[in-house]
């Protein structure tokens, strides 16, 4: 059977039955195959639906990962009757998604929408603030009990540097004598780096329901006022802390380069971007936010940057079995540009605090 008649059968298994136009493959993401499905209703309009073909191999437990998003995604939509919300579709015996031998199958409703890589304009920036926070606020009085960890200790930085000693102790592929500077920066700040996290374990900062993949492109934009419609990609959505969410939009949108970029002196956060998603996030969260995650936003930024370097070298140092990568030292390259962001943050951070200060402030 041909990906055409493929897409069809999926969609008669989701209770599509209107007539059948063809598919249209979508470049989203990295992970999942995805297309967008047409079909003509019976009044004679189109109608499109996102059909994903989900990696298995990236996400091991497909089915809990899909409860989750269900549970999420239903919450929402009883909060916001009559608006645009995700909408992932059931079959007869209301499982959101078919699994069709090795394929594991999913469907939801298409938002026409424009989405950005690149983002240099600050209300666009502010936007996707006020839609990340609107996301975490419609969460606030959601069970975080009735989720699972899609990837366990994600964001547990203790545990992230645990894994980083074993792979310089073993050495796999001999390349720790590369990068003596980068491992003993990373150890110097490695308390700093794990503040957040021993703070939740301190019972510090509250357990929220999480977005955990902030990255602008993973919101849908209004095509005519660029106003954030709707938060999409919740393959990571389980419990966290609202600073994961805040420090790594900062981390991926207040970066002046990419985030592997080899011109690591480049490397900085915009505080106009890092003032612009403030704005917009604050706005949302800051009336439900304890205090202790308002002080933290601005550490939340250097904590996720520093995480991913750790992250970046331990897959260098293991011989690059987890990050994709174009060329034999792009690891490297990450690495060092994320710890270049990391510097700048530190020697910014009073005055991202105090920016963080001044947008509550405002409200």
């Amino acid at each position: 059977m041909d990906l055409y008649e493929k897409l069809l059968e999926v969609s008669r298994l989701f209770r599509i039955e209107y007539d059948y136009l063809g598919y249209e493959t979508i470049q989203m993401g990295n992970v999942n195959r995805t297309y967008k499905v047409n079909f003509m209703l019976p009044e004679g309009k189109p109608k499109s639906f996102l059909v994903q073909n989900v990696n298995t191999y990236a996400f091991r437990n497909p089915v809990g990962l899909m409860e989750n998003i269900d549970k999420v995604t239903e919450h929402i939509r009883r909060k916001k009757p009559g608006q645009t919300a995700l909408h992932f579709h059931h079959t007869a015996d209301r499982k959101t998604y078919v699994i069709d031998g090795e394929n594991f199958w999913r469907m939801t409703n298409y938002v026409p929408s424009v989405t950005y890589n690149v983002v240099k304009d600050l209300d666009i920036v502010r936007n996707a603030g006020m839609a990340f926070g609107e996301f975490q606020t419609e969460l606030m009085d959601f069970d975080i009990h009735e989720l699972i960890e899609t990837i366990p200790g994600f964001h547990n930085t203790r545990k992230r540097y645990e894994s980083l000693g074993e792979a310089i102790r073993l050495d796999p592929v001999g390349r720790v004598a590369q990068v003596g500077p980068e491992i003993r920066w990373l150890m110097e700040v490695q308390d700093l780096a794990c503040k957040l996290t021993d703070l939740q374990m301190a019972g510090e900062l509250p357990l929220r329901v999480t977005h955990n993949d902030t990255k602008i492109n993973n919101v849908l934009f209004d095509p005519q006022t660029n106003q954030g419609m709707v938060v999409i990609d919740l393959d990571t959505v389980m419990p966290g802390l609202m600073g994961h969410d805040f420090g790594d939009a900062i981390r991926f949108a207040g970066n002046f380069v990419e985030e592997d970029c080899p011109d690591y002196e480049k490397a900085g956060v915009d505080l106009e971007v890092f003032r612009a998603f403030a704005q917009g996030f604050l706005s949302q969260t800051a009336q439900s936010m304890t205090r202790k995650e308002l002080d933290t936003l601005s550490l939340s930024c250097f904590a996720l940057t520093a995480e991913l370097c750790v992250r970046f070298l331990d897959d260098y140092i293991r011989g690059d079995k987890y990050f994709k990568i174009n060329s034999p030292d792009h690891n490297l390259v990450r690495t060092r540009c994320q710890i270049a962001l990391a510097k700048d943050m530190l020697e910014k951070m009073a005055r991202m605090e105090q920016i963080v200060r001044e947008c509550a402030a405002q409200l």
